[in-house]
């Protein structure tokens, strides 16, 4: 949930408080990561982080900050965090056991595992179907109960107090009485959006498919065959847990609600996260490597599995990731089974910006483990021989040596933002166009490219650009509201 932030001062974070575990062996690495770790923790928003990085079986630990503001108590590998929407790979890779095991099929219609009629669960004749719980694109709410506007008035640090109270409340059959009224907009399949919803939804499935509670099958399928720890909802006094702030500081509540614990409610330290991470990087198991097939989109842009994010790297090494946030915390998991490498990343500060900077944190460590790749070293050092203005042949000319260099449409996006964000317009210009060059059919690479010539005050190729942008994604209001604006909409 998105809140609005004020800033205060971050104190008490001395170098006394950054500590390393089970150092690499690489002295560069290490002191780079321990560099990266202190730095992050110095932030103003942010309060404690722990590290945990598996090398080909082997792990590392690196901790930093406090668990808790105030106190010189460094989190250690046992100390348990809230890892937020990580929780949904759990379910959706006992999603492809039960698969594998012809209990269900990804294509299935949902209600067949739901009492009662849902009529309303289809849309023009097409259902969702289990595999759209997984994918982001379900067309269910984000949250039950589905009220966007009900805490609109509310202090920004008062609404999860407010939340956690109301959903304490919230039944299971309060859930399906939602459910039952939710309207389709669109077909199941096409859009991909964010739905705690559809998690929480899989989860009873999976408790129906298996004819056991969420949190017994998570205890004897994964905390008991990898040895996690487990951390149930009844735990929330635990002198091993870090406690959870804002960005500005003000501690939040245990995130312990029963109502959505399948979308986010599991907890674990970076030691028995990592463990998970390490059982993910085995594709040997059917089940592990069905869940980070796409089923969505496509590795060469963006692409989503059984509730993981796929990609390629910037040397076209497949990296499978998710990240999670609470009211109080941020998680990040970075997998690259080909390398076998995986990272946890774990915060107990929910800044609106965290998430995000743990999975820049990440690139950066293993960065720090393999070095920079050489396809990007040999773009930078092409550019800066012969500039932004002929960047698309430049990127031509580099991929003749380098044919694994991988631009993603995302990457190539934050790029050029990062140049608007410096001041640097023209060179924004060249590398939303490179975008528009290499993903035609993107809509948001008009969209970006759009809003760069609005900066410039090239409003004719604004408007061009947002037409094509919402001719390609009608939902986008962006390229609504300005073509209204410049007398180009309806």
């Amino acid at each position: 949930m998105n809140q609005a932030f004020a800033a205060v001062c971050l104190l008490g974070l001395l170098p006394a408080l950054v500590q390393a575990q089970s150092p690499l062996t690489n002295a560069r690495a290490e002191a780079a990561i321990q560099q990266l770790g202190t730095a992050f923790v110095q932030e103003k928003t942010h309060v404690g982080l722990s590290i945990g990085i598996v090398q080909h079986g082997k792990k590392y630990f690196y901790n930093f900050g406090t668990t808790e503001k105030g106190k010189h108590q460094l989190p250690t590998e046992n100390t348990v965090y809230e890892i937020g929407s990580i929780t949904k790979t759990f379910g959706s890779l006992l999603l492809a056991r039960a698969v594998l095991d012809k209990r269900v099929r990804l294509d299935d219609d949902i209600r067949q595992y739901l009492d009662g009629d849902y009529p309303n669960l289809a849309y023009e004749g097409r259902p969702v179907r289990l595999v759209n719980l997984t994918n982001w694109t379900s067309e269910l709410p984000d949250n039950f109960p589905d009220r966007p506007d009900a805490y609109k008035q509310a202090q920004p640090d008062s609404i999860p107090f407010r939340i956690i109270n109301e959903l304490s409340r919230y039944t299971r059959q309060d859930f399906f009485n939602d459910l039952h009224a939710v309207t389709l907009k669109a077909a199941p399949g096409q859009n991909p959006r964010h739905s705690n919803v559809a998690a929480q939804l899989l989860g009873y499935i999976l408790e129906r498919i298996y004819q056991m509670p969420f949190d017994e099958l998570i205890n004897t399928q994964f905390e008991q065959p990898l040895a996690m720890r487990s951390t149930s909802v009844a735990e929330t006094s635990a002198a091993r847990f870090a406690i959870g702030y804002t960005g500005t500081g003000v501690q939040m509540p245990a995130f312990t609600i029963q109502a959505m614990q399948a979308a986010g409610g599991l907890r674990y330290s970076a030691g028995d996260l990592l463990k998970y991470a390490a059982y993910q990087l085995d594709e040997s198991n059917l089940a592990v490597k069905l869940s980070h097939q796409p089923t969505w989109g496509d590795m060469d842009s963006q692409a989503f599995g059984l509730n993981w994010f796929l990609h390629k790297t910037i040397d076209s090494k497949r990296q499978v990731e998710h990240s999670g946030g609470t009211f109080g915390f941020a998680s990040y998991c970075d997998l690259y089974p080909d390398q076998q490498v995986g990272l946890v990343l774990l915060a107990n500060d929910a800044d609106q910006s965290t998430q995000n900077q743990l999975g820049e944190l990440s690139k950066k460590i293993l960065d720090a483990l393999y070095g920079e790749p050489v396809a990007l070293i040999a773009l930078n050092n092409a550019l800066k021989r012969r500039g932004y203005a002929q960047l698309i042949n430049v990127v031509k000319d580099v991929r003749q040596k380098h044919p694994e260099l991988h631009l993603n449409e995302n990457y190539v996006n934050n790029w050029g933002y990062s140049l608007a964000g410096q001041g640097k317009l023209q060179e924004a210009l060249a590398i939303f166009k490179l975008n528009v060059s290499l993903y035609p059919n993107g809509w948001n690479t008009y969209d970006s490219l759009a809003e760069t010539y609005e900066r410039t005050g090239n409003r004719k190729l604004a408007i061009d650009n947002y037409t094509r942008s919402l001719a390609l994604n009608p939902h986008n209001a962006t390229a609504t509201e300005f073509l209204k604006k410049n007398g180009e909409g309806k």
